[in-house]
């Protein structure tokens, strides 16, 4: 996943990155548009193949982040998108065919940071603390191709100190095993020194010194996007597809996902739990909760719902429910029954055979 607010080479970086050009059709809007733009969330796939091992992309991208005058919670709709990932995978992996499971969870977001600010703005700040939680955020440091070499150094220094005092988890890369070789070891500190990665794309072929690169020319020379003494992207390029992908994808299954498989196990035993609470109060009690009011249910469907629930209640409490019919045939037995008690003649005297009988009895 790419985000950032629009301008600062999002979409230039992935062509750059996989040899593509994945926006070709895109029609960029004017200020009128990008002001009441909302967040969209698109996504293109990008088959790679590399000494024969052929790897499956899912590029996000985030078009409209940061444009808005009002950018309050913008990241929300980045964040839904994550967690609908891991829900997807949670429903797919509780059912019954899990050997085809399609993984579609976001394993990084590369999160882009202009240049031309004093550190982190605070929608930086506000966006990686609402989605550090959630995926392996990759600070970037865009179009490093406008800040001198020392300028460059300083800015690094800057956020990465803000990126700690403000208590934001970025992805850290695994440490070196101490029996690794020492250019290993050296690699991986310059890996860990690079953060955030100074970027440079271009989608333009120029040459320089004889060959055809990816690069941007200016009047006083070339900047090329695949120098390492010009920009961090063969390094950042390195990270992504080759030495820390796998790290990438454990990192996500064994902590992310595995915080929102976590919530959602609660959630449930915690529905499960107050319902078993509610039957529990509903036998005790002998009464039943009225029906809740449905949304979207018109006022005389609520009447006769409302009605129809009184009256079964009202049934229910009842001893014995019978039908005014049977209500008839009662009172003409009682009647009857009159009848009966006044046509026998009036006791006699008690006899002795009586007396005993009751004795007996």
């Amino acid at each position: 996943m790419v985000a950032g607010e629009s301008g600062l080479g999002k979409s230039t970086l992935v062509n750059s990155l996989f040899l593509t050009d994945l926006y070709k059709d895109r029609k960029l809007l004017n200020a009128e548009e990008r002001i009441t733009q909302t967040v969209e969330i698109t996504k293109h796939t990008v088959d790679i193949e590399e000494k024969g091992v052929k790897l499956k992309l899912t590029i996000v991208d985030t078009p409209g982040f940061g444009d808005a005058v009002n950018n309050t919670e913008c990241w929300k709709s980045v964040a839904d998108y994550i967690d609908q990932q891991f829900e997807q995978y949670f429903r797919d992996e509780s059912g019954l065919n899990r050997k085809n499971i399609q993984d579609n969870r976001v394993h990084c977001c590369l999160y882009f940071i202009s240049p031309f600010g004093h550190g982190l703005r605070p929608l930086d700040v506000e966006f990686m603390k609402a989605l550090h939680e959630k995926v392996n955020i990759v600070p970037i440091l865009a179009k490093a191709d406008t800040l001198t070499p020392s300028e460059v150094k300083k800015k690094k220094i800057k956020i990465r100190e803000e990126i700690e005092q403000y208590g934001i988890k970025i992805y850290q890369f695994p440490d070196c095993d101490s029996d690794e070789d020492e250019e290993f070891k050296q690699q991986d500190t310059e890996l860990k020194e690079s953060i955030p990665f100074a970027v440079i794309g271009s989608n333009t072929v120029v040459e320089a010194k004889g060959k055809r690169v990816r690069g941007r020319l200016y009047p006083w020379g070339i900047v090329e996007v695949e120098n390492s003494a010009h920009c961090d992207f063969v390094k950042l390029r390195n990270m992504l597809v080759r030495t820390h992908m796998q790290d990438l994808k454990d990192v996500t299954r064994e902590t992310h996902y595995e915080n929102y498989r976590a919530q959602c196990i609660q959630s449930m035993t915690r529905m499960v739990v107050k319902e078993r609470n509610r039957n529990k109060l509903t036998r005790e009690s002998g009464t039943d909760f009225p029906i809740p009011v449905v949304p979207g249910v018109g006022d005389e469907t609520e009447k006769l719902i409302r009605e129809k629930d009184e009256e079964v209640r009202h049934a229910d409490h009842e001893p014995d429910s019978h039908h005014p019919h049977d209500d008839h045939e009662h009172h003409e037995s009682e009647h009857n029954s009159e009848h009966t008690q006044h046509s026998e003649p009036p006791p006699g005297p008690e006899t002795h055979s009586d007396h005993m009988a009751d004795e007996a009895l």
